[in-house]
């Protein structure tokens, strides 16, 4: 038999939330989830989370798709040779925009990848532990605690200005 219990507390206004989390933190119990309407910065401050990776994935695809724009109108200049005026025929001017050209489209790829790759999109399930009410108008921070601990953590959420929920 589990002898922990989930019980979520539900704030109105971004700061509260984020304040209950900080002290949360401080505290013997354990926070778990933490849900709300939209992205917020305070919160993901105060849950000390990292900033994304997914910037390098971009710059990497960025940097490679560079060189293979140039790397492909260099190859397709010494391929088919077209001599206009006595001009070389490796120009690099021109070669400098199909290689921005690349840097855009291998970024993007990258981008995506790395989203991919950091999302863990394969996590599909909704927790069990969820209430709708994070998803319109509050934040939830979801906590656990043993069973005697039950009406204390509840009252640290009232005390914070947040309302309560138990699961079973």
């Amino acid at each position: 038999m589990n002898t922990e219990k989930y019980i979520m507390g539900f704030f109105r206004d971004e700061d509260q939330a984020a304040q209950a989390v900080t002290d949360l933190k401080e505290s013997p119990y354990t926070l778990k989830r933490v849900h709300g309407p939209f992205p917020s910065h305070k919160i993901s401050r105060a849950l000390g989370q990292k900033k994304s990776k997914i910037g390098y994935f971009t710059l990497a695809g960025g940097i490679f798709g560079f060189f293979a724009g140039f790397v492909l109108a260099v190859y397709a200049s010494i391929q088919w040779n077209l001599m206009v005026s006595g001009k070389p025929v490796i120009s690099y001017v021109p070669f400098f925009i199909v290689g921005f050209e690349f840097t855009i489209l291998f970024a993007v790829f990258g981008n995506i990848i790395g989203m991919l790759l950091l999302s863990r999109l394969t996590n599909t399930k909704i927790p069990v532990q969820y209430d709708d009410r994070c998803s319109g108008e509050y934040f939830g921070l979801l906590a656990t605690c043993s069973r005697g601990e039950l009406d204390t953590l509840a009252d640290f959420f009232k005390s914070k200005g947040g309302e309560t929920r138990i699961f079973e």
